[in-house]
């Protein structure tokens, strides 16, 4: 039995043996636990409820709706009228979304994404958000054997920033204005 972490309790029925190296193993390489969220317990979880063979959908987008994570657009007369998600009961997603919550307390650029939406949209969106982002990369995974690189929140926030720029410059220009930095009193781009 590898050393407990100090102050962690094991979940109910979580092996109290190492499973990374057979799950490693078992996915061909594909690590899950990689991804912010997922740990060897919950990858366990997720390839007994999704399995290994990512072929079922043919693409991202396919996977993200089977968990019900997609938004359900109901268009009337070219008007939106409800992009609710639908109910379910599907187990892998409910692993995702509690995987997504704990995301949002951590200092990872999906912990800032969901934050930034938790202020915007409400948190129960932002979860569901945050757990379709967490899906796509675990599709990713699973098919591609993609290695995640970590992004730190400080530099999500600095990107946002950049874009959020970007989208302001423009929008000055196109009604004929220019931006000016109140520190320094230069025109920006």
């Amino acid at each position: 039995m590898p050393p407990a972490q100090p102050g962690r309790r094991l979940r109910p029925n979580e092996p109290q043996f190492d499973i990374r190296s057979p799950l490693f193993v078992l996915s061909g390489g594909a690590n899950l636990t990689q991804l912010p969220g997922i740990g060897p317990y919950n990858d366990l979880k997720l390839v007994a409820e999704i399995g290994l063979d990512m072929h079922h959908w043919p693409t991202p987008k396919h996977f993200v709706s089977w968990l019900t994570l997609a938004p359900n657009n109901k268009i009337s007369g070219g008007k939106s009228l409800s992009s609710k998600t639908q109910p379910s009961a599907n187990r892998a997603s409910t692993i995702l979304r509690l995987a997504a919550m704990a995301i949002g307390r951590s200092d990872h650029a999906l912990g800032a994404f969901y934050r930034r939406l938790g202020a915007q949209i409400g948190k129960a969106k932002a979860i569901t958000a945050t757990a379709r982002m967490l899906a796509i990369l675990v599709y990713l995974t699973l098919r591609d054997k993609l290695v995640y690189s970590e992004q730190s929140a400080a530099s999500y926030v600095g990107s946002q920033r950049k874009r959020m720029l970007r989208g302001l410059r423009k929008r000055a220009k196109s009604l004929g204005f220019k931006l000016v930095d109140t520190s320094t009193g230069l025109a920006m781009g």
